[in-house]
């Protein structure tokens, strides 16, 4: 029952806000600019004063929450965390640290040149309790920059990642997104590119706009994947659910 509050909760959260939503006025009904894809950022910032709900759930049972705000013109702040095992009848429910992310967009973008942010992100998944730290980490501080290409609302986003300040690895991404007349978006990226050690991902999935200020995410992360973290668990393809509302004060 204590599993099912909260699940309710949740959800509640994530759904309340968009249908209060249908009291705005029918011109301000705009689809607002994609912050992120399925793991991939994009340069696009939430308005000043604007905030964004999120719920993802993921394996075991698993819920992610984050919640990020326009605290000036370009810069968001937020924090994101993991609580294991919430969803199911397994026993054990684990809530992890919260994560900061940071976001500052530095160029708008022209006819050629891609706009571009940098950030930081602190949020990984796969918790493991005997390291104390994530089996995939978090994007860490990166360079993203996104542009239309060839079709409207085609957009290809793009950037440079150091998840981890231990070893200072430069990690790559890559995605790309079309979205067909402010209703439905199809997403594709490649993630966590360059090293070998630590396989690339390749995810694909649907954000259905059920409104424009409450978004349906279904996805498929690890496409392909079958294989084992570093310390035995099983790494392999995962389905996940997110739901994302964004509006402003």
């Amino acid at each position: 029952m204590k599993k099912l509050n909260i699940v309710l909760s949740l959800l509640l959260l994530a759904a309340a806000p968009a249908l209060a939503g249908k009291d705005k006025a029918a011109g301000e009904a705009v689809v607002l600019p994609d912050v992120e894809m399925i793991d991939v950022p994009t340069a696009g910032i939430l308005d000043y004063y604007g905030f964004m709900v999120k719920t993802r759930f993921y394996s075991d049972g698993g819920v992610l929450g984050a919640l990020n705000f326009g605290v000036l013109e370009r810069l968001n702040l937020g924090a994101a965390m993991t609580i294991d095992k919430l969803v199911g009848s397994d026993s054990g429910i684990k809530m992890r640290k919260p994560e900061i992310q940071v976001k500052f967009r530095f160029y708008d973008g022209g006819y050629y040149i891609p706009a571009a942010a940098v950030g930081y992100d602190g949020q990984g998944y796969y918790y493991n309790p005997v390291s104390k730290k994530y089996l995939e980490k978090g994007k860490g501080l990166y360079l993203v920059g996104s542009k239309e290409i060839g079709v409207p609302s085609l957009v290809l986003h793009g950037g440079l990642n150091v998840p981890d300040f231990d070893n200072n690895y430069l990690f790559g991404f890559l995605g790309v997104n079309y979205t067909l007349e402010d209703k439905i978006a199809f997403m594709l990226e490649l993630d966590n590119m360059f090293h070998s050690n630590d396989p690339s991902r390749l995810n694909a999935g649907t954000r259905i706009y059920i409104t424009p200020y409450f978004q349906l995410d279904l996805a498929m992360r690890e496409i392909g994947r079958n294989g084992k973290f570093d310390n035995g668990d099983s790494r392999k393809a995962e389905r996940i659910v997110q739901m994302r509302y964004n509006t402003s004060f």
